[in-house]
């Protein structure tokens, strides 16, 4: 079953259709290894091959997200992220696998080792890159690329009610695992929370499943965009969309999340690393077989093995949502001989 929150709705499942392209269920798997205070059993959630072109967790979100387009007649799509996003990467890869054109709106940041090969990826398939900082005319930046070219706007990270679905659905296919004995019952699960959407909606699909773990949302951004108050109401309205669709879906679900919000392993901002994030990285890399970053996921693997060290843990089953893409990209990171659909700006990103 690809879609267990079909399953638990049928009439949900008529009325909110996605397109399906995600490889689900994503696997799991469970892996001892040794840290400094002694041996220690992580589980793993693989949503890093959730499609065969491209991984990670904005793959469940775009499911619902470009069907929405499709039901609006689009021929475009667009986007927000910063230079190096992986959510508009995955909206560009996935959108024009569905046959719409894309454009992502895009910030600087803080150059990190895979924003060459992404903007040579973009450059690859086409997409109408458009720098958005501090300098440029918003207003009419956006009025210019959007105004009378049928476009269908998908939020910053995907991160709307709609998006959030997605990972209600994931919260349910990973209940079925459990029960199926094949990854056993987590005390805790740790998530990379950046813009919110896909912690809000995986916490509402463990309480639906009625599952005890404590989900730790480990921040990666600025307060401005992930705070508890406005995880508070996506999961609100997500819960209540959903039950106005299907009167069977429990409104008042979110009050049965059981969340943990971690603001200790930011290290200083959005893309930024310290030797904590660094050594999560090394570990994953060398203990576990798992390819990181430390913009995202290296930071919620250090709050993993933070905890894993205290002296107060008891050997509780931890695991690791996995929300970066393990697909290798077809392109290399080298400077483009010329900069084609690449915005001059953003040619000082390589090397």
């Amino acid at each position: 079953m690809t879609d267990s929150l079909a399953a638990a709705f049928p009439r949900l499942s008529e009325r909110l259709k996605k397109i399906s392209f995600a490889d689900l269920p994503t696997p799991v798997s469970t892996i001892r290894f040794d840290m400094p205070e002694g041996s220690r059993t992580i589980s793993i959630k693989h949503d890093d091959v959730s499609s065969a072109r491209y991984g990670g967790n904005k793959i469940r979100k775009l499911e619902y997200l470009l069907q929405r387009a499709r039901e609006r007649n689009a021929r475009r799509v667009a986007t927000f992220g910063a230079v190096g996003s992986n959510h508009a990467l995955a909206t560009a890869i996935v959108g024009t696998q569905c046959g719409f054109d894309c454009t992502c709106f895009l910030m600087p940041q803080k150059p990190t080792p895979n924003i060459p090969r992404t903007l040579n990826m973009h450059r690859r398939i086409g997409t109408e890159l458009v720098p958005l900082g501090h300098a440029v005319d918003r207003l009419a930046t956006l009025r210019r690329y959007l105004h009378g070219r049928r476009c269908w706007v998908i939020p910053l990270g995907g991160s709307s009610w709609l998006g959030a679905v997605g990972f209600v659905n994931a919260g349910l296919e990973f209940a079925r695992q459990v029960s199926s004995g094949e990854v056993p019952l987590p005390r805790r699960i740790y998530i990379a929370n950046g813009t919110m959407g896909s912690c809000a909606g995986l916490a509402l699909g463990l309480a639906l499943a009625e599952l005890p773990t404590e989900l730790h949302a480990v921040r990666v951004v600025d307060s401005r965009v992930a705070s508890p108050p406005g995880f508070e109401r996506l999961m609100r309205k997500t819960a209540m969309m959903l039950s106005r669709l299907d009167a069977s879906f429990p409104s008042d679900l979110a009050d049965r999340t059981r969340i943990c919000w971690r603001d200790d392993f930011l290290a200083g901002g959005y893309a930024v690393a310290d030797d904590t994030t660094e050594d999560a990285v090394a570990v994953a890399r060398d203990a576990l077989g798992l390819k990181l970053e430390t913009t995202y996921t290296g930071k919620a693997m250090a709050a993993l093995l933070h905890d894993m060290a205290l002296r107060e843990y008891n050997g509780e089953e931890y695991l690791f949502w996995n929300t970066y893409s393990s697909r290798p990209l077809p392109v290399s990171g080298d400077r483009p001989s010329s900069a084609d659909s690449i915005p001059q700006e953003f040619m000082r990103y390589f090397a």
